[in-house]
This record gives structure tokens, sequence and C-alpha cells, in this order.
């Protein structure tokens, strides 16, 4: 892979496995990885990170090429595949760990989130306020194997059956152009 041409994304919305599962199926999507971002503890893990308490974000980092596909499409996804009014919840999930956050690593990705969000803003999209917060991208902590394409390898389990199926679903039916199949 060549460094060069590829930029990373973060962001948080609700079950990371949720989340990568989605954003696995997107053309120009080269690696994306379920971890912790945006708390005070160092190294932790999903236990902790479960117990709301270290102040960290379920999320997911995604490191796509720019020329295949762009910041913005990545967000309409994002905005299309979870509910941003939602504060701090996402469906059955609750917690500070499952807020709804874009961390961006350039200043560029930051105006393009605000701008998205003002989008959407004016255009009423949303029936109640968009509370997604834009943070600075501190350090992301990759989350323990076992959760890395979880869906991917665990299609069967009720909780991904119930949840990931019909939302990944519903995604390749109204985004099928932007997908790798």
């Amino acid at each position: 892979m060549d460094n060069n041409k590829t930029e990373t994304a973060i962001f948080a919305g609700g079950c990371f496995w949720c989340t990568e599962a989605f954003f696995t199926e997107l053309k120009g999507v080269e690696k994306v990885v379920s971890g912790y971002i945006g708390g005070t503890k160092a190294n932790p893990t999903y236990k902790e990170v479960c117990t709301g308490t270290t102040g960290h974000a379920e999320a997911i980092k995604i490191t796509y090429n720019p020329s295949e596909v762009a910041y913005e499409d990545l967000l309409e996804v994002f905005f299309a595949t979870h509910d941003p009014t939602t504060l701090n919840r996402q469906g059955a999930d609750v917690g500070t760990q499952y807020r709804s956050e874009i961390f961006y690593t350039t200043d560029t990705q930051k105006a393009s989130a605000e701008n998205f969000i003002k989008l959407l803003t004016d255009q009423h999209i949303y029936d109640k306020n968009i509370v997604t917060k834009i943070t600075k991208a501190p350090t992301f902590y990759p989350a323990e194997d076992y959760h890395q394409d979880y869906y991917a390898q665990n299609s069967s389990q009720p909780y991904c059956q119930a949840v990931i199926t019909p939302k990944l679903d519903k995604l390749k039916k109204n985004y099928k152009s932007k997908l790798k199949h």
C-alpha cells in the first residue's frame, strides 16, 4: 500500500461492529480498524470502555484513497447509517461510548464535517437537532483482535442478524454505485 495516496478518517457512530461492516464495503476504502478514541485512559480494553468511565467512544479508523472515494462520501455514509440526533445512544446501545462524533485528522476534514452538518441542518434532513460532535483526533487505540472484521466473521450471530444485516442491506440498496462489489 502506498501511504502517500491514502488518508485517514475516524468516526464514532455507535457499535463499531456495525460501522466497520458498512465502511468495509465502500470503494476506495483500503482498511477499517475498530477501536477506541476520545477518552483519558491509555490503551483501554473493551471491558473498560463498556463501563462508560474511560471517556472513549467505540470508533472506526478508515484508511482510504481520496482519488477513489471523497471524504464527503464517507460523511454521507456515516450520517446515513446511524442516528446523529440521539445523544450517547444508538438503538439499544446506550452510553457515552456509543456517541456520534467525527474525529478529524486535517483542517480540511473539520471544515467538510462542519459544512456537511450545516447542509443536513439547513435542509431539515432530521426532525431533531444533530448532536454529532466534531473533535480533533487524539490517539486512536485499536480494539482487541476479536473485534476486528467482527461482522465478516460472525454474521450469523443474533446481534449481527438483528441489527447489522438489515442496515447493511439498506446500505447496499441505497449506495450501490459506491460499493466494491
